[in-house]
């Protein structure tokens, strides 16, 4: 029997053994009573005196009536065996099951499906991590765009490339089986106990290495440089992905191509696949110094060795509408994450070490279907585009638009940046940030600003600088699943991950993936290949 303690709260500098011990202590247990270990941990900074936040778990509880008793307690709680067992199935495929994108959910559905005998092709239009990073940082350098193999297509997908938060709010019981899977395969020990745990970039990438590795010794395949152009169907059922002009024949197929597949998008409806637009934000890039954030937040404590970067939460509503910021990276870079020829996107970007001089988030403000009908299901995509071009526009080149705070609230161009020195690779245009944005957009972002400030002291000091535009934080469309059936199984198309539109982040992709595995898997055998 386990059972947890929560909400321990200690100054940031106490040793994990002191807040174990305040536990027991609190429910009236000693050491020996069962085995005790931090479960997770979190810094609470609130009114500038930081201190760390525990739950701690005590499995093997051998007194029924006494565990019993302390589930009364409001800071105890029963902890399940939720730990999910891999289906069975047992009809018999014909073909080997397709997975298509080896973003985090078509790397974990891969996996799975390897992992238990189903030996998954997998498609990825990208190439390698090896050979997107030389893509990539060409690209930086002021070299070509390669459209098929950026930041948002390739090995890892697009979150190869980002902060590698491990977070979500979905409460599912795989998350626990992602976070020891991404432990297993390299990632940092602590993401298991952490409240909001992270990898950073440098170590993601290694971790997703080893995980293509482990699902192809377990017998999966995986082609790179492989774009799926659509499928074949015959009668309602799948018989085939069309793939790099070859059919590749299946009566299964995972779709997990991310958030910007458009080209892709477009091709599953002209197949019949049914999509429909789905709500979104966009919105610019802010940087601000990370020591100064630290002061803010941390008051006299800023810069001590026990505490980290410090990271922030915002959101603001106003007459149906948010503005909030999004996947924060502090000591972070914001990064060029445009896919398309024409086009500036920004995104952001932390190590593991989190060193960086800037912090940086988006500011985005929501998107509802309502704003871009044009009668398609892709009025959003459209939308996305024309804010990316018009943002190419301004300076006719893959330099991002940039501006002070000051001069934004101001309503002025910016002609130069301040203390804030700005991170983007590719170069910025000093000028209007979010200009290419919709209108509404512009004044969300302006009226929330100084709420902000409010909020965090200097979050809208005049020289705390935004870059722009940001566009990709969803997908703007919606491969519908339905209540009963996880994917189109008619059809055989498993959609799942952030480009099926039921995901949001590494941790919460990776569990629609393994759900997608799982789908396959109850209905059928393992295979011999």
């Amino acid at each position: 029997m386990s059972i947890l303690i929560q909400n321990i709260r200690l100054p940031f500098d106490e040793p994990e053994a002191a807040a174990i011990q305040q536990a027991l202590r609190k429910c009236g247990l000693a050491a020996g009573d069962g085995a005790a270990g931090v479960h997770r941990v979190s810094i609470d900074a609130r009114r500038g005196k930081p201190c760390r936040v525990y739950s701690v778990r005590v499995d093997g509880l051998p007194d029924e009536e006494a565990f019993a008793e302390r589930l009364q307690m409001p800071f105890v709680r029963f902890v399940p065996d939720t730990r999910p067992v891999p289906p069975r199935g047992i009809r018999e495929l014909a073909h080997r099951p397709v997975v298509v994108g080896l973003g985090p959910a078509g790397l974990f559905a891969a996996y799975t499906l390897a992992q238990n005998g189903y030996a998954p092709i997998v498609l990825e239009r990208g190439g390698d991590l090896d050979a997107r990073d030389q893509a990539v940082e060409a690209f930086w350098a002021g070299g070509a765009l390669d459209p098929e193999c950026n930041i948002q297509f390739g090995e890892g997908g697009a979150g190869a490339y980002s902060d590698g938060k491990l977070t979500t709010r979905i409460g599912d019981p795989l998350c626990e089986s992602v976070l020891e899977t991404l432990r297993r395969h390299g990632a940092p020990a602590d993401v298991c106990k952490k409240a909001k745990p992270h990898v950073g970039t440098d170590i993601l990438k290694n971790v997703v290495r080893d995980m293509r590795r482990a699902l192809i010794e377990a017998g999966g395949e995986v082609r790179f440089r492989c774009r799926m152009d659509g499928v074949s169907l015959r009668g309602g059922a799948l018989r085939a992905i069309l793939a790099d002009g070859q059919e590749i024949a299946c009566e299964r197929a995972v779709i997990a191509v991310g958030h910007s597949a458009r080209d892709t998008f477009f091709a599953l409806h002209q197949n019949g696949v049914y999509l429909e637009p789905k709500a979104f934000s966009v919105g610019v890039r802010i940087e601000h110094l990370q020591s100064a954030l630290d002061r803010a937040l941390y008051g006299k404590y800023a810069g001590h060795p026990l505490l980290p970067p410090a990271e922030y939460n915002l959101s603001r509503r106003e007459n149906g509408r948010a503005c909030y910021s999004f996947c924060m990276c502090p000591g972070g870079v914001v990064v060029a994450a445009q896919s398309e020829q024409g086009t500036v996107v920004v995104n952001g970007m932390s190590y593991h070490a989190r060193d960086g001089q800037n912090a940086n988030a988006a500011l985005a403000v929501s998107v509802d279907p309502t704003d871009f009908n044009d009668g398609t299901p892709f009025g959003g995509v459209a939308l996305q585009r024309g804010i990316e071009r018009a943002a190419f526009a301004q300076s006719g080149s893959y330099h991002a638009p940039c501006q002070r705070v000051g001069d934004f609230l101001a309503d002025r161009p910016s002609t130069c940046c301040g203390e804030v020195k700005p991170t983007y690779p590719v170069g910025v245009a000093y000028g209007e940030a979010a200009k290419s944005l919709p209108a509404f957009a512009q004044r969300m972002l302006r009226d929330s600003l100084p709420a902000f400030g409010r909020k965090i002291r200097g979050f809208d000091a005049p020289d705390a600088l935004l870059t722009g535009p940001e566009t990709r934080t969803s997908a703007p469309v919606r491969m519908t699943r339905g209540d009963d059936l996880f994917g189109l199984k008619s059809a055989g198309l498993i959609p799942c991950g952030e480009g099926a539109g039921y995901a949001g982040g590494i941790l919460s992709a990776a569990v629609d993936g393994i759900r997608a595995a799982y789908r396959i898997m109850e209905e059928f055998a393992p295979i011999e290949v």
